[in-house]
């Protein structure tokens, strides 16, 4: 008995020795367990995994071992089951680390022979989102403008995982949102967006509720009030000089080590440019292990560091000057070991080119080593995170770089893969290896136009063969699948000549006119070009070309009115009486072309009595320039010249005849020409009634009773009134002059031929008809062709 006791200490210290530094033969298995699970439930059966009978465990002495020698779980000998020995708490066993992994060994003592296991302890959403602070102030000038952040203190939760914190919440939020931002290693911040500028004599302070929200089921939240101080001006904040430093510390340093001096700079003067820092927010872990200067900005260490437990702390500073505005910065430390060893990496297999579109392919296997043991001996792989690759792990130390997809020539046709070996060790070592790949090409690209639509321009009456633009498309593919050749498409319409109005150049793109185009025939039309690689199977693309014809000034104005075709000329009335301004006539005019060469102006050129009519520079009216008087001829001939606004410019002219009356309710009017001879009559008759007086006073009496006679006889038939039209004579009718100018309003009256039987023909206007139609001026339209009836010239 005494040898039994005395030999069990030197088995158990075997056993523990092969326990941790022996590597057994036997394959590690795992299992899961969910946290909070109650003492007894079972885990697995360690029996049947390990291929032993129940009743073997009890004869060999089985046991359960675990690293960190706690026993958590028990060996049930009567079954070989697994089972809780305590209710779990993952937080506890592994605080933040993800994924929580026990090990454990299951020992044989008789014969002797140990059994390695893991053990993952799931998640559940048993924690709550916390805030460090139940209320948290911040300070906003009223000058902010909208949609500046605002980083708030993030909440913590001890599950990790999905349910640990997801998203935040704020409410109300008439004057901001807030975003969910992820900060490094997994954790997700708040940042208060302002929406709604802020004016701090309506509303001084806002009160809002941040909440955060983790990813369990049932999901968790917690709440902190988000006190909002609106401040007056101070347009500066503090800003630091680097938003981001990097430490890294050895776990060994001494307490008051410096750790890093942050520094931010304020341009505000006084009181508002005095800069204090602090934490940024509470957090124990962070407050109990470092210090920070409130002046100087320097962080030391307060309490031993200890890698095996943090390996790197995040801290948030906040700087602050004396109106309340701050500014914030992170410090990532790094705590790291003592490690004296370079990793090495082997390549075993390497592929230098790939065509692009290839499925996931394995680019290279290599192998990696460390002669450190424990943690400096532990390495990790990694590659830049900007590549479409991956590291797989293959079996022991071996890994593959494969990619994680198609690869896209036209994208990137090279790549320098830089592998990175790196040991956990103090401090970090670490290997590179440089790899490059070539991508080869494939012809995935169709040519692309530069524009999905061409409009060119060309000016009339071209001369044929001219070049009238380019299009132009690009192939990202290269070599042959890169060749474009351009080619017309057939038009949508038929009716279009296409084929003889432009042709294309096959190797560029050119584009030249077969024949001068003619823009008041065609001003413009369309066609599609077709752009085609030369690869296998060739790819296309098409383009839409628009060719507009552009305008010469290669026709002149063209009078609609009056007429100029040789009939008798047009005869425009107008009462003496007129006021200045008068609208006489207008003369209507088009022209052919468009644009400015289809820009008219009118100008008077010629007249009778200059300065008595003048013509509207802009729509040809015709008016009177002053008051008309009896000394005024009855007969006016006016030449209007109309005018395009072309380069160099065209004309065309036309003449207008103005008659003078008196009124158009006058009894009668006699011709111009009538009145010329009458008023030529009556001085030849008197000096032929003196000459013949001088030869007989008898005669002269006679001849003057025989004149009294006729001017009687005409006085009253011109006092009867009526108007006597003979049949066949003159039709007594309106005629309604208003054509397809721009004349306010057009002109009519009632024009008939006195019964007389002399030989003088006299008119009587008898009425002014007023009028609605459109083209009417002053309510009267002109009967200009019935004047042109009887030949006023």
């Amino acid at each position: 008995m005494e040898a039994e006791e005395e030999r069990f200490p030197t088995l158990r210290q075997v056993l523990l020795l092969f326990v941790f530094l022996a590597q057994t033969s036997a394959e590690q298995k795992g299992y899961s367990v969910a946290e909070e699970t109650v003492g007894g439930s079972f885990v697995a059966n360690l029996a049947k995994d390990i291929g032993l009978e129940v009743r073997e465990l009890s004869g060999r002495r089985a046991r359960v071992i675990f690293n960190n020698n706690k026993n958590h779980f028990q060996l049930n000998l009567q079954t070989g089951d697994l089972q809780v020995n305590e209710k779990l708490d993952r937080e506890e066993l592994c605080g933040p680390t993800e994924p929580c992994v026990l090990q454990f060994q299951v020992l044989l003592e008789e014969p002797l022979e140990v059994y390695r296991f893991k053990l993952l302890v799931r998640d559940i959403n048993d924690n709550s989102p916390v805030f460090p602070q139940a209320e948290m102030i911040l300070k906003i000038m009223e000058s902010t403008p909208p949609g500046t952040a605002f980083p708030l203190k993030n909440a913590q939760d001890l599950d990790v995982g999905i349910n640990n914190v997801q998203n935040y919440t704020i409410h109300p939020n008439s004057h901001f949102h807030v975003l969910t931002r992820n900060g490094s290693e997994g954790r997700k911040y708040p940042v208060l967006i302002l929406d709604k500028a802020l004016d701090r004599e309506e509303q001084p302070e806002l009160r809002l509720t941040l909440t955060a929200v983790d990813g369990g089921a049932p999901p968790r939240s917690g709440t902190s009030l988000v006190l909002i101080e609106v401040l007056d001006i101070n347009d500066n904040a503090p800003e630091f000089v680097q938003p981001l430093y990097r430490v890294q510390i050895l776990e060994n340093s001494p307490l008051g080590s410096l750790v890093v001096t942050v520094s931010a700079k304020d341009l505000d003067m006084g009181i508002n440019g005095e800069v204090s820092y602090s934490f940024f927010y509470g957090d124990e872990e962070i407050t109990r292990t470092f210090a920070l200067s409130e002046r100087t900005g320097e962080m030391t260490i307060i309490r031993k560091l200890d890698f095996e437990k943090t390996v790197s702390y995040e801290v948030d500073i906040k700087a602050s000057d004396g109106a309340g505005l701050s500014g914030k910065c992170t410090v990532i430390i790094q705590v790291v070991d003592i490690n004296d060893n370079t990793p090495e990496l082997k390549v075993v297999s390497l592929t230098s080119s790939i065509p692009e579109n290839s499925p996931e392919t394995t680019i290279a296997l290599f192998s990696v080593q460390d002669p450190d043991s424990g943690e400096n001996g532990r390495m990790v792989c990694s590659i830049q995170e900007d590549l479409p690759f991956t590291l797989k792990h293959s079996v022991e130390n071996f890994y593959k770089l494969v990619t994680e997809g198609p690869l896209d020539r036209e994208n990137k046709a090279e790549y320098n893969i830089t592998i990175t070996v790196t040991d956990l060790g103090t401090p970090r070592l670490k290997t590179q290896h440089n790899i490059t790949l070539l991508v080869s090409d494939v012809n995935d690209n169709a040519p692309a136009f530069t524009q999905t639509s061409y409009t060119l321009f060309l000016r009339e009456n071209n001369s044929p063969a001219l070049h009238i633009g380019s299009v132009s498309a690009t192939d990202r593919d290269a070599g042959a699948n890169a060749q474009v050749t351009y080619s017309l498409l057939p038009p949508h319409d038929p009716q279009l000549p296409l084929a003889s109005l432009v042709s294309i150049n096959a190797d560029n793109g050119h584009l030249f006119a077969l024949r001068a185009l003619d823009f008041e025939a065609l001003r413009a039309f369309e066609f599609r070009v077709g752009a085609t690689d030369r690869g296998s199977p060739a790819l296309s693309s098409q383009a839409l070309v628009r060719v507009q014809v552009l305008d010469a000034n290669d026709n002149a104005p063209f009078v609609l009115y009056p007429l100029q075709n040789g009939s008798a000329p047009c005869t425009e009335l107008v009462p003496r009486a007129a006021e200045p301004g008068y609208v006489v006539s207008k003369v209507v005019a088009v022209d052919a072309d468009s644009g400015q060469n289809a820009w008219l102006s009118y100008q008077l050129l010629r007249a009778t009595e200059p300065g008595l009519f003048g013509v509207w520079a802009h729509n040809g009216e015709v008016r009177t320039a002053r008051l008309l008087s009896e000394r005024d001829a009855a007969k006016h001939r006016l030449v209007v010249l109309v005018k395009d606004n072309g380069e160099p410019a065209l004309s065309a002219s036309v003449t207008l005849h103005v008659l003078l009356v008196d009124g158009f309710s006058q009894p009668y009017l006699p011709l111009p020409e009538a009145a010329a001879e009458q008023a030529q009559a009556d001085p030849l008759t008197v000096y032929l009634v003196i000459a013949l007086a001088s030869v007989s006073s008898l005669f002269l009496f006679s001849v003057l009773a025989f004149i009294a006679v006729r001017l009687c006889r005409r006085s009253r038939a011109a006092w009867v009134g009526g108007c006597s039209v003979p049949e066949g004579h003159l039709p007594g009718h309106l005629v309604d002059v208003s054509g397809t100018g721009t004349l306010s309003q057009s002109y009519q009256y009632e024009v008939c031929l006195m019964g007389s039987t002399g030989t003088t023909s006299e008119f009587k206007f008898l009425k002014s008809v007023a009028s609605n139609h459109p083209g009417s001026v002053n309510g009267v339209e002109e009967n200009s062709n019935f004047v042109n009836g009887f030949g006023f010239n």
